[in-house]
């Protein structure tokens, strides 16, 4: 019995692909191989050994163009959270690593305080910043959370800008750079691979907790607000994780891009930062992690290869971004066959 149900559950997967497009295609048969775990964790393998090659056997701008992908994904994925996870508008997420970034480089710069020691204090400010754009927000809807939110990251923004406790307009210049284990992070490499562990483990986190009690009650939230309510979520408390933990993820890619540039400025941190990452979340589909990596990967890769035009490039991407949206506005990855 038990054979003859998975055998019309097979069948019936594969007349609904045949019904797709060949890109959906693709993607149902890949989610179909990947059931397989011996499968999936040999490719797993494979890349994760592919990727720890890459900067052996790469040029420096390669490397240094992957390294902002990484970081990006960071961001996207911690986006994602507020935007995919719990549908909620955000336009300030720059503010979230701007953070990171500025407690970072205070405390290393006033302080002496080592790098590794001041991630924690950026968490801490980052769950603080979370609570602050949160608790007065949380019961705004749509346009007028947006907007709250691009006044938070302006807030922000200029707040650093006219601190002197921040270097005011000029930032801060000389963050000195960490050892891990007596290794001096002085190359692009080292920080190709600490970008690289940071977001392998945001797509860990993203995953459990989509796959949370925590995840299922921010699909709800995101699906009818009203109905997740009146089934007896608290509405208020699980939007709020949504910001603190989404936070977390950009103060830490934050701090780490702090020592990478060794110098941070207010004009770091301007709002189409923010529409970048919210771009990369909305191009590969809102709340599916393999299509925010991807969204991610485009907006990093596609302005690098069509340098060569100059200021066209821009052009061309907007063009290109204005077609898939109305061609493909639920993002580039499709939705697994269910």
């Amino acid at each position: 019995m038990k054979e003859k149900q998975t055998c019309l559950q097979s069948a019936s997967a594969q007349t609904a692909i045949k019904r797709k497009n060949p890109l959906a295609q693709l993607i149902d048969r890949l989610y179909v191989l990947f059931d397989d775990k011996k499968v999936r964790y040999g490719v797993l393998a494979v890349a994760v050994a592919a990727l720890i090659y890459l900067p052996i056997n790469s040029s420096m701008y390669i490397t240094e163009v992957m390294t902002t992908f990484w970081f990006n994904v960071v961001v996207c994925l911690g986006l994602n959270i507020i935007v995919g996870f719990a549908g909620l508008l955000s336009l300030g997420y720059a503010a979230f690593f701007a953070v990171g970034a500025y407690t970072t480089g205070i405390l290393i710069l006033h302080y002496g305080i080592s790098f590794w020691l001041t991630l924690p204090v950026s968490v801490v400010m980052a769950i603080i910043a979370g609570l602050a754009i949160g608790a007065p927000t949380l019961k705004l809807r749509s346009d007028y959370l947006a907007i709250v939110t691009l006044g938070f990251g302006e807030i922000i923004r200029l707040a650093a800008r006219n601190m002197e406790i921040t270097g005011r307009a000029t930032g801060l210049v000389g963050i000195s750079r960490p050892s891990f284990f007596g290794i001096a992070m002085l190359r692009i490499d080292h920080f190709y691979y600490s970008f690289l562990v940071l977001a392998i483990l945001a797509i860990f986190v993203s995953y459990r907790l989509q796959d949370s009690r925590l995840g299922r009650a921010w699909k709800c939230i995101r699906e009818d607000e009203d109905a997740a309510e009146a089934m007896g979520i608290n509405v208020v408390a699980v939007r709020l994780l949504a910001f603190i933990i989404g936070s977390v993820f950009g103060a830490l890619a934050g701090s780490f891009m702090a020592i990478k540039m060794t110098a941070i400025s207010p004009e770091s941190f301007l709002f189409t930062q923010s529409v970048m990452i919210l771009l990369a979340v909305v191009l590969g589909g809102m709340g599916k992690i393999p299509g925010v990596i991807l969204g991610a990967f485009v907006v990093v890769i596609f302005p690098e290869v069509f340098r060569g035009i100059g200021m066209y490039r821009m052009l061309i991407f907007g063009v290109v971004l204005l077609a898939l949206m109305i061609y493909r506005p639920q993002g580039l990855w499709p939705e697994r066959n269910t």
